[in-house]
């Protein structure tokens, strides 16, 4: 798989990498629901997205599969397959850019010289200045700052030892309020305590640069750069899809037929937003510059997707009034499927 080809499985489901087997599952089947061809018909964006879903979450689900992404990031279906001795060539169809696979002794080798994991392809790991991941931390009941060395990520930084920096990788985790807002963080890494100011409207894979905290270049002692990736927590009513942040907000049915003012919660505070008559379950409306802080300034828009809901328990009123519907009712949803033929 080319480089080029990556797919951050954890970001298609919209969960984070410590996500829980149940966590993933639930994610998956919401996706599903969504995407499904059955509910989508002729649409071939959904049904490469519904595809999409479907390949994250047959890896994730997978505890051995998991691992190996993980560990080895778009090279995972690679990691434990057969290497070729010296001078020998592969059989896999992946793209790895005319690597001389011969002068290494197995994947790992050949992964951490990709990477400059560890500085070059030699036997065992050196102590040259190699990246390094950590994982930071700002769960309730732990304490904040990165935790140790946790595989590789894929990054296009320096892999050259004799180049001039060496730069890594850190994820660093974010309510979605801290990311809203903006947040200062402070922490350890390794002797140093450094502090960040991550601005508002950072998104899930937005990167903090800060200058001069990278790996000590063992050639010529210079410093590299350390990049934050910003990952966010999930959030019981806000959720990203892509670049826009949505919600779903429930109606009664009464409120779908007729149609009236709801109150919504925003980022920044609830808001009164006008529902059509006779709105149907599943459609989206938009709370423009309701949204998530953009780069340039301003605001995006928040999508607010209806979701029609049924009372499960009437009171004997209700379920009157229901009945007198029903018997005097002239709209019939289901005349369409009369010419329905195989």
């Amino acid at each position: 798989m080319a480089a080029t080809d990556y797919k951050d499985y954890y970001s298609i489901l919209g969960v984070s990498k410590t996500a829980s087997v149940d966590e993933i599952k639930q994610a998956f089947r919401k996706l599903a629901r969504k995407y499904h061809p059955d509910v989508n018909p002729g649409n071939k964006q959904a049904e490469a997205r519904f595809k999409e879903v479907n390949e994250a979450y047959e890896v994730l689900s997978d505890s051995e599969k998991r691992q190996k992404y993980d560990q080895f990031g778009q090279y995972w279906q690679q990691a434990g397959q057969s290497w070729p001795p010296r001078g020998g060539t592969t059989n896999s169809n992946a793209d790895f850019n005319n690597f001389e696979f011969g002068k290494y002794n197995n994947f790992d080798d050949f992964i951490n010289d990709l990477l400059g994991r560890f500085g070059g392809p030699s036997p065992g790991p050196s102590t040259g200045g190699g990246r390094q991941t950590y994982t930071y931390s700002t769960s309730p009941g732990s304490s904040p700052g990165f935790s140790g060395f946790d595989g590789f990520s894929d990054f296009s930084g320096s892999q050259d030892p004799t180049a001039t920096t060496q730069d890594r990788e850190a994820a660093i985790a974010l309510s979605f309020a801290e990311a809203f807002q903006g947040v200062q963080k402070r922490f350890s890494l390794g002797n140093e305590t450094i502090e960040v100011r991550i601005p508002p409207g950072a998104k899930p894979g937005s990167r903090v640069r800060v200058r001069g905290k990278g790996t000590v270049n063992s050639y010529n002692q210079q410093r590299g750069d350390l990049y934050l990736k910003v990952e966010i927590k999930p959030h019981s009513f806000f959720q990203f899809e892509g670049d826009s942040l949505v919600c779903e907000v429930p109606l009664a049915p009464d409120e779908a037929v007729l149609g009236g003012s709801i109150e919504v919660p925003t980022p920044d505070g609830t808001v009164k937003m006008n529902i059509p008559a006779g709105i149907r379950s599943g459609q989206t409306l938009r709370l423009r510059g309701k949204g998530w802080p953009q780069p340039k300034g301003g605001r995006g828009d928040q999508l607010v997707r209806i979701a029609i809901v049924s009372p499960k328990e009437l009171s004997l009123t209700e379920r009157e009034y229901y009945e007198k519907i029903r018997d005097s009712r002239t709209f019939n949803p289901r005349s369409h499927l009369q010419q329905v033929r195989l």
